[in-house]
């Protein structure tokens, strides 16, 4: 029997939309004008420029979106600035999904949520926000605290604008590095920030970004009486080949590629520092 997450399927990028200097993101539909295919928040896809190279994503759209999928792509790399190369109409492939999602229908379900980002680190959640935002009665309140170098950095700033901050019960909390003349927000870094909220500890708390943010925040969140069974991050950067047959994605006896990229911190105890 095949496993048709391992055939590529060839995607046409509809339309592009540059979120910061080096980040962009792309919307992707089949040639048959449809949606690619299933997939959970969380989960990823290998998108592939044929004759170039191939990288792994996170699935920045909502399963609720039944019309076409999204990656927010980082230029950072020869395949990345590539795909950043690229215009609306051009072909690339796609397979998947891949990996171990957020568990939506399972503990989070009922439970006031905690969102932690850091740059393009909300690229993985904004799939998560959405679905929750999508299932509203599903969930309790939703706190979303994400940061960046500068304004100009912040992903999906028009999106957390027009949207998320006006969602019942819903707060975003907004933080840039260093002072600028053209924000009047908070200033300051995320780990700060976070222990200066003060938030309930007894909220589920989902994490993503730099490791050294991911690191110092987690440090603020059990100094606040978080319990590391109810704090959530993604590795889907050390994922490879997308099904843990290459090997590279191990991090002592766990394939972050079929056992990840969603592990929870306590699971993260448990393994090598090798993360």
């Amino acid at each position: 029997m095949i496993n048709e997450n391992l055939i590529p399927k060839i995607g046409v990028i509809t339309d592009i939309r540059k979120d910061t200097p080096d980040v962009k993101t792309f919307r992707v539909v089949g040639t048959d004008g449809r949606k690619l295919f299933e997939h959970m928040p969380g989960q990823c896809a290998m998108v592939s420029v044929p004759g170039v190279g191939e990288c792994m994503f996170s699935i920045t759209s909502s399963p609720t979106n039944e019309e076409f999928m999204e990656f927010s792509i980082k230029k950072c790399g020869c395949v990345t600035e590539v795909i950043h190369s690229l215009e609306a109409g051009q072909q690339i492939t796609v397979r998947g999904p891949y990996g171990r999602s957020f568990p939506v229908e399972g503990e989070f379900k009922g439970k006031d949520m905690l969102f932690i980002a850091g740059g393009i680190g909300l690229a993985p959640l904004r799939s998560v926000i959405n679905y929750i935002r999508h299932y509203r009665n599903n969930y309790g309140r939703v706190v979303v605290v994400y940061g960046a170098r500068s304004k100009d950095d912040l992903v999906d700033i028009d999106e957390i604008r027009t949207e998320w901050e006006k969602e019942p019960n819903f707060e975003v909390y907004l933080t840039i590095d260093r002072p600028q003349e053209v924000w009047d927000g908070h200033v300051g870094f995320v780990p700060a920030y976070v222990k200066e909220l003060g938030l309930d500890p007894s909220m589920t708390a989902v994490l993503c970004g730099p490791p050294i943010m991911i690191k110092f925040t987690l440090a603020g969140l059990l100094e606040l009486g978080f319990d590391k069974s109810r704090v959530y991050t993604t590795l889907e950067l050390r994922m490879k080949c997308g099904i843990g047959k290459c090997g590279r994605c191990n991090v002592g006896d766990k394939f972050v590629c079929k056992d990840g990229p969603v592990f929870r911190m306590d699971e993260l105890d448990e393994l090598p520092d090798e993360y």
